[in-house]
């Protein structure tokens, strides 16, 4: 097996579900560390006693694996591994790649032999007509790139404003921990990544045709991090640059990058109620790294990457993430979880009263006793402001789950 670091908060989620008979689904951006998850779990069912030869691992991205088109060449190849060795745990890495493979899931799981893995790179893996397939069969979990406690754990770094501005510029794609960070390394391995996702499981998957559009599209969404974004609004955009595209043909491109989770569309919701506002959304990056090649990393973006840091931190802790509409005042994160709920504001430094009152009003406003939060990157916080947190990002990172 692989050397490795543990991401525990990733392993202690799926380790109710190590050895019971329902399939366990790992989604991610590629390259975020799924294939490195799932050694992490067959070393820990070998811990418990399972024998190696009973860990059956196959992996759609290396060539010995190319004979595995479909889901009856899957169930050949579990067959003849079978004749060597009984075989009791398979992992399935990139299962999309397989045709049908909800086929093979079911019939494999329908067995009770099997303690059953897979990864996958397509948010839709397993949804719609597959999802009722395998209705009751499945726990899905979804994996993010290092959040900044394991950044500075992967990276060996003390966590300090220049460790903090490392990750803003370079994200948190796991492999780096292998390069230097600087442009010249880190900088090439992230566009080397980008393209691979845009060509591979954007344009080759949705069948694309026009890769030129989809790519100054993405390179909007990066400028327009944090922004209230709309279909018409790009297409506006569009025509001021001479590209004329419908608003239908830009959601169908916006869908499909955050099919692979390359970006997330994160909807509004009124505060007080249940209200879903259809109209309009913010997009953020999965990797504050990879938006960074497509929106050069300037000083006066420091607001957008603020944002969307705090965002990707909210959901790498297993929180539920809206855009918070309270009447003519919002909230940048309602962050849920387990029935429980906080209320995030991300500024770059309170540096008025103008400034104080927009960062806090809103959160005042709100008359419930759920946690609330100023997080900015002022050197001295205020503390605690008519029952409003204002901390420090570096102080907010590292609270990981106390912040309910």
């Amino acid at each position: 097996m692989k050397e490795y670091i543990k991401r525990g908060q990733y392993l202690s989620r799926i380790r109710p579900f190590m050895g019971k008979d329902v399939i366990k689904v790992v989604v991610g951006q590629r390259r975020v560390g799924k294939s490195y998850l799932l050694f992490q779990i067959m070393d820990e069912l070998v811990s418990r006693g399972s024998r190696r030869e009973s860990i059956l691992y196959i992996n759609k991205e290396l060539a010995e694996f190319e004979h595995i088109r479909n889901h009856a060449d899957l169930l050949l190849h579990i067959k003849q591994k079978e004749s060597e060795a009984i075989i009791k745990h398979i992992f399935i890495d990139e299962i999309q790649d397989i045709e049908k493979f909800e086929k093979a899931l079911r019939h494999l799981q329908a067995t009770g032999k099997y303690d059953i893995y897979c990864t996958g790179s397509n948010a839709y893996l397993l949804s719609g007509e597959l999802a009722t397939y395998l209705s009751g069969r499945y726990v899905r979990f979804e994996v993010f790139s290092l959040n900044f406690p394991e950044f500075l754990q992967f990276h060996r770094l003390k966590s300090n404003k220049d460790s903090l501005f490392k990750y803003f510029r370079y994200g948190g794609l796991p492999y780096l921990k292998n390069l230097s960070l600087s442009d010249e390394s880190a900088g090439e391995y992230l566009k080397s990544i980008y393209d691979t996702i845009i060509l591979k499981d954007v344009v080759s998957r949705y069948k694309i045709r026009n890769v030129d559009f989809l790519r100054r599209l993405t390179e909007y969404v990066a400028d327009n991090v944090g922004s209230m974004v709309s279909a018409k609004k790009i297409s506006d955009f569009l025509k001021s640059q001479k590209i004329r595209t419908s608003p239908n043909v830009v959601l169908n491109y916006l869908e499909a990058l955050s099919s692979a989770f390359l970006i997330f569309k994160v909807k509004r919701a009124d505060v007080h109620g249940k209200k879903i506002f259809e109209v309009s959304e913010k997009y953020y990056f999965e990797d504050v790294g990879l938006r960074n090649t497509l929106a050069s990393y300037r000083p006066d973006d420091i607001n957008k990457i603020l944002e969307n840091v705090i965002y990707m931190h909210l959901r790498s802790l297993g929180f539920e993430v809206k855009i918070g509409k309270l009447g003519d005042k919002e909230v940048d994160f309602v962050a849920e979880k387990d029935g429980k709920r906080a209320y995030v504001q991300v500024a770059y430094i309170i540096d008025s009263l103008e400034t104080k009152e927009r960062e806090f009003g809103a959160l005042l406003s709100i008359r419930d006793n759920y946690r609330k939060y100023v997080v900015t990157l002022d050197e001295a916080p205020l503390g605690e402001y008519e029952g409003v947190s204002h901390a420090h990002m570096l102080d907010f990172l590292n609270k990981s789950e106390s912040i309910l």
